[in-house]
């Protein structure tokens, strides 16, 4: 929950001076914001206003042109269905319907103990494993209404670790630059088997390459040098040789997270720190296909 306004202050100061002199550093600072209150505060944008010089209409055009920005809040866990064509036509408005009668809400709603947010989607980019639902991240297949339950009680506790070569919900991904919009895929490195994540990083006054797995779920990399353990590391756009600055903390060891917008609208962010397995996804569609200035 929102704290009071002394506390939210100096929440965005800090947020705000982190990123000073980052080319495109709105959406970054904002993905900060996010990270700290699970939405964007009224209070917390007018505040970035402020701190930046930027306008408030600027703030909000992008606050609401990306979907993986909410300006209401949202619950401990977020369940986004596809009701596309493709799924649609593989049942998933039953689905839906089901997600809503088991939470108690309608879509775009919170459950009353803030555990729950329940979305709907255009397409998550699987049309072909529908009906599909994505929670906290974890992709489902081929879901059926009454398998509903039990994703619902498996999230609530938390799901097991995802093995790349059997589960389903392991799912490639394509990603860009959250700051020049390049594509970061490179198709004649492969890595798990898919094309890689193409990035350069920085530790210890080494600077190399580094491919990740376009996999979600899967942590395999291969770099230019051995990343020591527990090592935090820079990662840079190997385009535009921006740094990649993370837009919220790791769950898990409370290292920043890396950010790269995914393909067909959302984002998914992973953990700086080497070894760490912290890793979020957070997919829909774009409000609009246009470009935006990111400055």
């Amino acid at each position: 929950m929102c704290q009071n306004m002394d506390g939210i202050r100096q929440n965005v100061q800090k947020i705000v001076e982190k990123h000073q002199g980052i080319s495109g550093n709105l959406i970054e600072i904002l993905a900060d914001v996010q990270g700290v209150y699970r939405y964007l505060p009224e209070a917390a944008l007018q505040l970035v206003a402020q701190f930046t010089g930027r306008s408030l209409v600027d703030i909000y055009a992008v606050a609401t042109f990306y979907k993986h920005f909410t300006l209401k809040p949202s619950g401990k866990h977020v369940v986004s269905v596809c009701t596309g064509t493709a799924c649609h036509v593989r049942g998933s408005l039953g689905v839906a319907s089901r997600f809503e009668r088991e939470l108690g809400v309608h879509a775009e709603q919170t459950t009353s103990d803030g555990q729950f947010t329940l979305k709907t989607v255009n397409c998550l980019g699987a049309c072909a494993m529908g009906p599909i639902a994505v929670v906290d991240g974890r992709y489902f297949s081929n879901v059926q209404e009454n398998e509903v339950k039990d994703i619902i009680d498996k999230s609530r506790f938390g799901f097991d670790r995802l093995d790349v070569g059997s589960d389903g919900r392991v799912f490639p991904i394509g990603v860009s630059c959250f700051h020049c919009n390049h594509s970061l895929m490179d198709n004649e490195v492969l890595v798990d088997g898919f094309p890689s994540i193409k990035l350069t990083i920085s530790f210890n006054s080494r600077h190399g390459w580094i491919r990740l797995s376009s996999l979600y779920g899967s942590h395999t990399i291969e770099s230019e040098f051995a990343i020591p353990t527990d090592m935090i590391v820079d990662f840079f756009c190997p385009y535009c040789h921006a740094q990649i600055v993370g837009g919220m903390s790791c769950l898990e060891c409370g290292a920043p997270m890396i950010p790269m917008s995914v393909g067909g609208g959302g984002i998914v962010q992973i953990c700086s720190r080497a070894t760490c397995k912290g890793h979020l996804l957070d997919l829909g569609s774009r409000k609009s296909e246009q470009s935006m200035d990111r400055n």
